[in-house]
């Protein structure tokens, strides 16, 4: 059987690692967590940022800095990159967990082809999977899926329990348009959500350290049927958070951005929450028992959707416990163990390198020498 001897988790380069800002920083994070809880050696690998990569944020998470894309080459083990791939050959076959969905527009789409054409892809969801697949037109088989997790803590945290009557509603999203923040300023106007006294709402600051989400904190705080409080950096804090509401929205923008996943759903289902999420992208398929799907950029949707929850029953602890079972961290960890172990195909960039090999190469037919014709 293969040996993990190392395994490399490649960060966007010149990007650092943020806390509490989204999937794939908890996916990575996560899967790091886990690796090396089995006693096998992985690391998060930055590239031009020396220590100032995040790391802080990170306890027990061990991290490497690389000046330059040029030192990737000299990684040992299994690398895998996150999100984007550099140009750089490595000493093993990469890999690249693709965990955005293809960009919109065509300017983009050379680019992102030749970056993903070196290495063995790994997509979060099958529609993720499916989406890239006729993105790059490739064989579907030839995506592995390795879903993500939620951390142990969310099915553990003690839930607390809010006023009689009340209804606490959270979203739990970054502060950005594709994640439907608009969606859900435009559901507090709706009557059926407006004139009731018995719903709260509540938003985290994640996302407002960039110039986007700064302007819709600003708009989140001025408004007085939403409260905002600080962003969760760690998975305990965000677990304690969600037990605290009965509702988390997702109500993800389905114009130019489609969910690969979604993994706050799975952390709030774990943590005893009701979703209610967009039905589009992979957001389906994170049902645990416990999502309300709706019509997505529809802020009627998302009122009555916060309705039919309130008028059901509650998400018992037995559905809880049930949604605890789905989606953990381990079986993530095992379903990545095994692709990074088995065959891949070979990727696209590799056949069209050994085709040119192969037509450059000199012929292997020996020249015939010819005798000379005999005197008459």
């Amino acid at each position: 059987m293969w040996k993990h001897t190392l395994i490399s988790f490649v960060w966007s380069p010149g990007h650092p690692l943020p806390a509490g800002t989204g999937g794939s920083e908890n996916y990575t994070v996560g899967q790091v967590r886990e690796l090396t809880r089995r006693g096998i050696a992985a690391q998060i690998v930055t590239v031009g940022l020396g220590t100032g990569d995040g790391r802080a944020e990170f306890t027990g998470i061990p991290f490497r800095a690389l000046a330059t894309t040029a030192d990737l080459a000299d990684l040992d083990g299994t690398v895998v990159f996150v999100n984007e791939s550099s140009p750089v050959t490595t000493r093993n076959p990469a890999f690249l967990i693709l965990h955005n969905p293809p960009p919109i527009r065509d300017d983009k789409r050379q680019s992102v082809v030749a970056g993903t054409a070196a290495h063995a892809l790994i997509a979060t969801s099958l529609y993720a999977a499916t989406l890239w697949a006729a993105y790059l037109d490739v064989d579907i088989a030839t995506i592995n899926v390795v879903y993500p997790f939620a951390e142990p803590v969310f099915a553990a945290q003690a839930r607390t329990r809010g006023p009689v009557g009340k209804t606490r509603v959270l979203f739990a999203g970054r502060l950005s348009p594709e994640k439907g923040v608009y969606t859900l300023l435009e559901t507090l106007h709706i009557d059926i959500i407006e004139q009731d006294v018995d719903l709260t709402f509540t938003a985290t600051t994640a996302g407002a350290d960039k110039p986007q989400g700064r302007i819709i904190e600003r708009l989140l705080g001025h408004h007085p049927g939403i409260s905002v409080v600080a962003a969760r950096k760690t998975p305990a804090t965000m677990a304690a958070l969600m037990a605290e509401h009965d509702i988390v929205v997702m109500p993800s923008n389905s114009q130019y951005w489609h969910e690969t996943f979604g993994i706050v759903s799975i952390e709030a289902q774990h943590a005893g929450c009701w979703v209610i999420a967009s039905d589009d992208g992979g957001l389906p398929e994170t049902d645990c028992g416990g999502v309300v799907l709706i019509a997505p950029d529809n802020a009627e949707a998302l009122a009555l959707g916060i309705r039919e929850v309130i008028a059901g029953k509650p998400f018992t602890a037995a559905s809880r416990q049930d949604a605890g079972t789905r989606f953990t961290v381990a079986q993530s960890v095992d379903s990545l163990l095994a692709v990074l172990a088995r065959p891949q195909a070979i990727p696209p960039a590799v056949i069209i390198k050994q085709l040119e090999d192969l037509v450059r190469a000199p012929s292997a037919e020996r020249a015939h020498a010819t005798k000379p014709i005999a005197a008459v």
